[in-house]
């Protein structure tokens, strides 16, 4: 059996005692949502804090708003299956209600919440096991080891973005408010990503993640999220793929993104998709030619690695597959891509 290590438990009011929390020097504090990654985590040592703060009585982080402007504002606290159930979200940000509908299973999906899945540590296939396993292996760069087992003679951690909100956002032009010891701000979700396995968020010592804010899209708008996974539920993600597509008044696409996840430590955006995509007509054969060049050119730049479960030369010949689907998914305003 494994058990959690002993850890005090602190239930702030308001994001501002959780900060102070935090921000505490004398005692390693870790924040906890809904505890659907964390708590497992603990158990296998890869964490182990002092104190737990825990989000659930911070009431201001659970709301999903749409302001006066259009934007659309989701506090951190709220559930996975609030955020895919929420018909403002199904309407402004399509692919950000599948992405989450996706995630693990229906019971998680009510205790999951949102900002837990954008603060989802990196995973790794060589890092997220018990003690005893790791410890057999002689542990690794990301936890009480010098060796990567990914990439020999490796420096830098590999371990992979695996939440599937993350691409979503991206796609979406997304912001994310944070509050720490020197006050709020706000960052494009872009720019929230750092290369880096063992700790990929640009966040420092007690700062907090209180909402996530999308713009308005465009009038034509269509998302669609792909995830590939070994079961039709409960799996992180072995490929997460976030398609947008901005169709304007004369059936061309306008702008469009492509965003993947769980193949390197941030997510990657799909370099050379606007380009192609620009211009061509969802329905002719002008768009299924950009599309395949898309998920050509997908195929060549995104190689994965052995950091998650699942083989690599596999998940590497499902990464045209699922660009292309989720593509066409989103032209046709279709549900997710989830199975092959």
């Amino acid at each position: 059996m494994l058990r959690l290590p002993r850890f005090a438990l602190e239930r702030p009011r308001t994001v501002a005692e959780a900060v102070a929390l935090l921000a505490d020097p004398d005692r390693e504090a870790l924040l906890v949502a809904g505890g659907t990654d964390l708590l497992p985590n603990m158990k296998h040592g890869l964490f182990e804090p002092d104190v737990l703060v825990s989000l659930e009585d911070v009431d201001e982080l659970r709301a999903v708003e749409v302001d006066a402007d259009g934007w659309l504002s989701i506090g951190a606290m709220t559930t996975l299956a609030d955020v895919a159930a929420d018909e403002r979200v199904v309407a402004r940000a399509p692919a950000l209600a599948q992405a989450v509908s996706l995630i693990s299973g229906p019971q998680l999906r009510t205790m999951g919440t949102l900002g837990g899945n954008v603060m989802l540590d990196t995973r790794c296939q060589w890092y997220n096991q018990t003690y005893f396993w790791r410890k057999s292996l002689g542990f690794c760069l990301k936890k009480d080891g010098t060796v990567c087992h990914v990439v020999a003679g490796g420096r830098k951690c590999v371990a992979a973005a695996s939440n599937d909100s993350a691409p979503a956002l991206m796609s979406l032009s997304a912001l994310v408010d944070v509050e720490g010891p020197e006050g709020r701000r706000t960052l494009p979700v872009d720019d929230l990503w750092l290369a880096d396995g063992i700790w990929n968020k640009k966040l420092g010592k007690g700062e907090v993640l209180v909402r996530v804010r999308v713009p308005p899209q465009a009038a034509g708008h269509r998302g669609a999220y792909g995830k590939l996974r070994d079961r039709g539920s409960i799996d992180f993600p072995l490929l997460g793929v976030a398609a947008r597509l901005d169709v304007g008044d004369d059936g061309a696409v306008a702008d469009a993104d492509l965003v993947a996840v769980a193949l390197a430590a941030r997510p990657v955006r799909v370099r050379g998709a606007r380009e192609r995509l620009v211009g061509a007509r969802p329905g002719e054969a002008s768009f299924r030619e950009a599309v395949e060049a898309v998920a050509d050119e997908a195929h060549r730049r995104l190689t994965p690695l052995e950091n998650v479960p699942g083989d690599a030369e596999y998940r590497a010949a499902m990464v045209p597959v699922y660009v292309r689907r989720t593509l066409l998914a989103a032209a046709e305003g279709a549900g997710p891509v989830h199975h092959l």
